[in-house]
């Protein structure tokens, strides 16, 4: 069960003590508080845990301090979308929304290889209109003599050249609970010039001590792939456990899966469960159409196969897009076959336009209908 607490309650606040003081008497029952402060409000709630069937919604509602009582209807209870759960989704960060209502494109390299790629790369996205990238330092490879990324020794020019060109926030994959410390101290050193949304990739997905570990830092917002070998219930469980320890920014991302079903795609393509997760949760939902497809591959009408399903996502109602480009995919150290070229960008920032404004649109036809 979820308690809502009434807007500006503090901690210190006698009637917060005095809800404190009457949830301890629950037996079988802990609980867990998660406060956020927003633009103008303290937002408050507490997290029942245990046997809360015998509680009822109507005395629960009329504690102190508390707003609404919400009954967890799903396993991912703090994810998650539940009956009567008229809460609001999304965060914003840096300057930059994310939530079930809007849209984000954050193209950019899917590893950092050298300062003139960099600057170029956000030269690019500034003269089409950009705040957001993807910049990977730390890359997980299967092989281990293949390149890893540079690590932190790239972090201090890649956040002042993102300063630079005016990105608000930097998609980048973390692999070890070090790299936030290592992040966190670039940006520190660098005055700030970013963001970072911290990246945890599909390899990643069911590592839990890392999990934890970043979910207790609520700073940067957390970007998290599906597991490529996992169901998608495990996956959103993934996420909770990212909300559970404290950090309830997280989108969750669709990069497909891992089987030769989807051949000769590098993976096959599960955008179709956008509004599926949508749905079962409050999370913005993220599609990676370069490391679904994995080539420039391009149909008999000319259009590249990252496009079609970049434009399938967007229809669905994808709220952002990781997409790979490279201002020279030949010499990229990491997956230049699907990058994009930066001269492609523009044309690509259209197509998702249009796929948007359909979504739009459909969303116009449905709200028309009358209910069955």
């Amino acid at each position: 069960m979820i308690l809502i607490l009434q807007a500006d309650l503090g901690e210190q606040s006698p009637i917060f003590q005095q809800l404190l003081t009457h949830l301890r008497s629950f037996s079988g029952i802990h609980f867990r508080v998660h406060q956020e402060q927003g633009v103008e409000q303290l937002l408050s709630e507490i997290y029942l845990i245990g046997n809360t069937k015998p509680l009822r919604i109507e005395d629960m509602e009329a504690l102190p301090g508390v707003e609404r009582a919400i009954r967890v209807s799903r396993e991912y209870r703090l994810l998650g979308r539940h009956t009567g759960d008229q809460r609001t989704h999304g965060f914003e960060y840096n300057g930059v929304r994310f939530s079930q209502d809007n849209l984000n494109v954050f193209a950019g390299l899917c590893a950092v290889d050298t300062p003139e790629h960099v600057e170029q790369m956000l030269r690019a996205l500034q003269e089409n209109g950009q705040v957001c990238t993807r910049m990977g330092a730390y890359k997980p490879r299967t092989s281990p003599y293949a390149f890893q990324g540079h690590g932190k020794a790239c972090l201090p020019w890649v956040f002042e050249l993102a300063g630079k060109y005016g990105m608000r926030v930097i998609a980048m994959e973390i692999l070890h609970e070090s790299h936030m410390d290592e992040i966190r101290e670039a940006l520190e050193k660098t005055g700030h010039p970013t963001g970072v949304m911290l990246q945890i990739g599909t390899r990643n997905t069911q590592n839990f001590e890392l999990l934890k570990a970043v979910g207790r830092q609520q700073e940067l917002p957390v970007l998290l792939k599906r597991g490529f070998g996992i169901t998608l219930e495990e996956s959103l469980n993934a996420a909770e456990y990212l909300a559970s320890e404290g950090n309830t920014k997280v989108v969750f991302g669709l990069r497909g899966m891992k089987t030769n079903l989807g051949d000769p795609h590098r993976n096959f393509v599960d955008f179709a469960q956008v509004p599926t997760v949508k749905r079962l949760t409050r999370m913005p939902v993220c599609i990676d159409p370069s490391h679904s497809v994995g080539s420039r591959d391009a149909g008999p009408d000319g259009i590249m196969d990252v496009f079609h399903v970049t434009a399938q996502g967007v229809v669905a109602g994808a709220n952002m897009i990781l997409v790979d480009f490279h201002p020279d995919p030949a010499t990229a150290l990491v997956d230049g076959p699907q990058a994009l070229l930066l001269k492609e960008l523009p044309w690509f920032l259209e197509d998702v336009r249009l796929a948007r404004e359909t979504y739009e649109e459909r969303m116009l036809l449905a709200a028309a209908q009358t209910p069955i």
